[in-house]
């Protein structure tokens, strides 16, 4: 019997599409990782962190995504969050207020509140910061094809508040590249949808000076069956894509692109997760400084938050879910993250309980607190197999990213469904492997156990529905209705232009003009975008 066959499998992979690891790891196998290649934490190519002194200036930001129900419900879970610990707000929407129908449409019957919170004018973005001063907090907004007006909300409401714009800190999700790719919650055209995206970037840059206005996002690629190279290739992709269509606007890069931040995923083979992460500092750093030819350090750092990876959860024995998220918030700790939130045990469920949140939360804490894990920089970092890995995932990202260039670009590849059937590929690759027992799933395809897992799951009643719709009746009746019609016949003339819509969003919003009503404007200009079959 030869050596090799004595291993438990006949190849070990990181993934099951993935990079195949070798039995043991040499400095032969990384001649070129030397320190002055590598640089150290602070330095070009920011390979092994973006700041000197890692987590042990300050720890990462731990913003739990929450929101639910109604406005009042959401302001509820948010205090309780920040009472426990968190150090950053994120919101989720509800679906229809992520594609631009109020609460009273019919296409929003049966979904208001069920996956976010629902935000239908400025009265409801008020309501949902009652008692948080914006002018202290930082909040990170998932909004996309919406993303201008409620942004302009959330201006408007801080205004209401007194806060200064200059000094409003956050994020908005505002990707909508990975929208056609993977999540599908788009509303216009590829092109119309583009320019809305360079305007927010745009007046961020001139307006919301410690605002980011774009987070480039790979964690939906990853969701929807993307390995880790391609989760990084496709990011930096469309990263590229931003960049370009704001210098073609006649900006400088290094007037936005230091407030440009990204979205991944960390999953739960932790050392790959972390090399993911380097790479992908790396390849930033020597894109923004070789092909856009910025010159301002904080242009080339790649800025990123984490969130471990949903689709891993599981409904069968619900508690694993606890170690996979741990691992997975190590990882995105390891890898240097500036912001991370961690999945709820019961997610695969329902909507997080007030329990799991606090888990999830209390996960974070102890990895900062009792792991060691943020006491050095770059704890990994030197270690044979994390840099070999590392120089592995950066030059399949690049030749993923040369393909893409050849076809002209992010926005051509998707329009040719190149990206979604790659990802889709890898899916079905990962999906087989599980079937076959090749990937494991502890308590789903091994280790299966007849118990019942009996939790108690947050839900959604009908009532959230009823009571958004009256709210809106009541809104409509009582506010200015000529100023709407008037600011909506704005909004449209300025669609028509090449004027940034940011402005007359700001006013449409101060008038309490609706989410809806706001987006109907725009879709009388741009009209709406029905996806091509690629499959």
């Amino acid at each position: 019997m030869s050596e090799k066959s004595t291993e438990r499998k006949k190849a070990f992979r990181t993934t099951v599409g993935g990079i195949e690891v070798n039995r043991v790891y040499t400095a032969a196998h990384v001649p070129d990782s030397k320190e002055e290649r590598l640089g150290l934490p602070g330095e070009y190519p920011f390979t092994r962190h973006i700041m000197p002194t890692g987590y042990r200036g300050r720890l990462w930001t731990m913003r739990q995504y929450a929101g639910f129900g109604t406005v009042e419900e959401t302001n509820e879970r948010f205090k309780y969050l920040y009472q426990q610990g968190q150090t950053g707000f994120s919101v989720a929407f509800q679906l229809p207020t992520q594609e631009g129908y109020d609460s009273d449409h019919s296409l929003a019957a049966g979904e208001v509140g069920k996956c976010g919170v629902a935000i239908d004018s400025l009265q409801d973005m008020e309501r949902l910061w009652e008692g948080i001063p914006l002018a202290d907090v930082s909040t990170s907004m998932t909004i996309n094809a919406t993303a201008p007006i409620i942004l302009a909300m959330y201006i408007a409401a801080a205004e209401k508040q007194g806060a200064e714009k200059s000094k409003l800190n956050g994020t908005v999700q505002n990707d909508i590249l990975k929208e056609y790719i993977a999540r599908n919650t788009y509303v216009f055209g590829p092109a119309a949808s583009m320019r809305l995206v360079t305007d927010i970037c745009a007046y961020c840059a001139q307006s919301l000076p410690q605002w980011n206005s774009i987070s480039i996002s790979g964690y939906h690629m990853r969701e929807a069956g993307a390995t880790a190279v391609q989760e990084a290739a496709f990011t930096l992709a469309n990263g590229i894509a931003y960049v370009q269509a704001m210098l073609d606007r006649g900006m400088e890069v290094d007037s936005f692109a230091p407030r440009f931040s990204f979205f991944f995923a960390a999953n739960n083979n932790v050392l790959e997760e972390v090399a993911k992460f380097r790479a992908l500092r790396r390849i930033w750093a020597k894109i923004m400084k070789e092909r856009f030819g910025s010159k301002n350090p904080r242009s080339m750092m790649l800025r990123y938050h984490v969130q471990t990876d949903g689709f891993t959860l599981t409904a069968q024995q619900p508690l694993n879910n606890i170690v996979r998220v741990t691992l997975q918030a190590l990882a995105g700790v390891l890898g240097g993250c500036q912001s991370l939130h961690t999945n709820s045990f019961d997610e695969a469920l329902a909507l997080p309980s007030e329990q799991a949140v606090q888990v999830a939360l209390r996960t974070q804490q102890i990895i900062a607190e009792e792991s060691g894990a943020a006491d050095t920089v770059d704890p990994l970092g030197g270690s044979w197999y994390v840099e070999r890995l590392t120089d592995e995932i950066e030059k399949r990202a690049m030749g993923y990213i040369a393909e893409i260039d050849g076809m002209g670009g992010a926005l051509k590849a998707i329009e040719k469904g190149y990206v979604q059937q790659e990802i889709a590929n890898s899916a079905y690759d990962y999906q087989k492997a599980v079937d076959s027992e090749e990937q494991v799933i502890v308590g789903v395809n091994r280790y299966v156990t007849e118990d019942e897992y009996i939790l108690k799951t947050l839900e959604i009643g009908a009532e959230v529905e009823s009571k958004q719709r009256e709210r809106l009746r009541k809104l409509r009746t009582e506010r200015d209705n000529a100023r709407v019609t008037q600011v909506l016949e704005r909004v449209r003339g300025v669609a028509r232009t090449d004027e940034n819509v940011m402005p007359v969003m700001i006013e449409a919003a101060r008038a309490y003009a609706t989410l809806g009503e706001i987006s109907d404007a725009l879709r009388a200009v741009f009209g709406e975008y029905r996806e091509p079959s690629i499959l």
